[in-house]
């Protein structure tokens, strides 16, 4: 395999464009409760649940620093903020309410989302699972919220259930998506090429430094259909290198035994997005056309009657249901110690139903490639 250091691009694809929301230098506190639970922590934020004073109305705060290893990260931030407002009239976006800043921070105040990551919803533990017509609710959600961005050329880079939240759980809400960090804008008349994403997710153009295009974001798709279907992640190997090569070969199972309860319909999705060139995939739109979404009434396998799964998910609580997963992704590091936080440490003992929750956030850390 052939090793390269890769340049640092950190600003390439960022929206460059005067933003409407008000950024406020009163304090905070004056009109916020913070609750001191986390909803959240990322290699970049702090998100805490926060109650407006005024009214009672819940939110989430996500505190981004605005230097980190001397490296001004002001512009990422004012660039979440501009996909934010972007996307300010779509519902399967998280709304932006407020903004503050201080001398080290910038607030965002962000529409709360209390049902949880959808992550909780792929858990092979899970006593009430949900059932694949659910499933093809929240993922026509996604790809609606998906087809808005891709309209405005924004790429997101980082789709993972992790940052899909729910506005409820009983019963089962509609979808948000957050965290924009790592967002970037396509232009057709200039190459993105970045190093950028959590680990399992990652398609395999990004493992290879070439183009990003919205197609990226479909890869991602077919993840997290394959993962709320069968309560396994497809590339996931033992260790970082293991999955790295799985994602590049497209190794993934579609066994009897793994689908058993999936319709073939949803199989032919996860299959048509799993393709290792972007090209051959489809688009949020084409998506949405797929017979496997379009059904309508027809009966789905893994049907309440049949599995005993419940729509409302019944006396389940999602992993902390007022936690939001942030994984903000201004182009600066973490200290190594934040990394091997993230990693297991005996990754051996993983399986295809555990994951890696290590972001790729910086070109300049990323020196191998896989090309096949």
């Amino acid at each position: 395999m052939s090793r390269r250091k890769l340049e640092n691009k950190s600003l390439s694809g960022l929206l460059a464009t005067s933003l409407h929301t008000p950024i406020k230098t009163d304090n905070f506190y004056n009109f916020y409760m913070l609750e001191s639970k986390e909803l959240g922590r990322g290699r970049c934020a702090v998100v805490r649940k926060c109650v407006a004073k005024s009214t009672g109305q819940e939110y989430a705060a996500k505190f981004l620093k605005k230097r980190r290893r001397g490296q001004d990260c002001k512009a990422e931030i004012l660039h979440e903020i501009a996909v934010l407002e972007l996307m300010k009239s779509n519902p399967r976006i998280v709304n932006l309410h407020e903004v503050y800043e201080t001398a080290n921070e910038i607030i965002l105040v962000l529409e709360y989302a209390a049902g949880g990551e959808i992550f909780d919803l792929c858990v092979p533990d899970l006593d009430d699972r949900i059932c694949e017509r659910d499933i093809v609710r929240l993922i026509r959600q996604i790809l609606e919220g998906l087809c808005c961005l891709h309209e405005n050329n924004i790429v997101h880079l980082d789709l993972k259930p992790q940052n899909i939240l729910l506005s409820s759980v009983n019963p089962l809400g509609d979808v948000k998506i957050v965290d924009f960090g790592m967002s970037r804008k396509v232009e057709n008349s200039s190459e993105l090429r970045q190093i950028m994403g959590t680990t399992e997710y990652l398609a395999p153009e990004i493992l290879n430094y070439d183009p990003i295009t919205t197609a990226t974001d479909m890869w991602n798709i077919g993840v997290i259909s394959y993962m709320l279907l069968t309560q396994e992640s497809p590339f996931v190997g033992a260790d970082v290198q293991e999955t790295y090569l799985n994602i590049s070969q497209v190794n993934v199972d579609y066994s009897e035994e793994t689908f058993s309860s999936v319709s073939q319909p949803a199989k032919d999705f996860i299959q048509k997005l799993l393709i290792k060139n972007p090209e051959d995939r489809p688009s949020a739109a084409d998506c949405l056309s797929h017979w496997w979404l379009q059904q309508g009434e027809l009966t789905l396998l893994c049907s309440p009657e049949e599995t005993g799964c419940s729509p409302q998910l019944p006396g389940h609580t999602p992993k902390g249901s007022e936690e939001r997963s942030v994984k903000s992704s201004c182009n600066s590091s973490c200290s190594d110690k934040e990394d091997k936080e993230n990693i297991p440490e005996d990754s051996s003992t993983l399986s295809k139903r555990f994951r890696f929750d290590d972001s790729l956030q910086y070109p300049q850390d990323f020196v191998t490639d896989f090309v096949c």
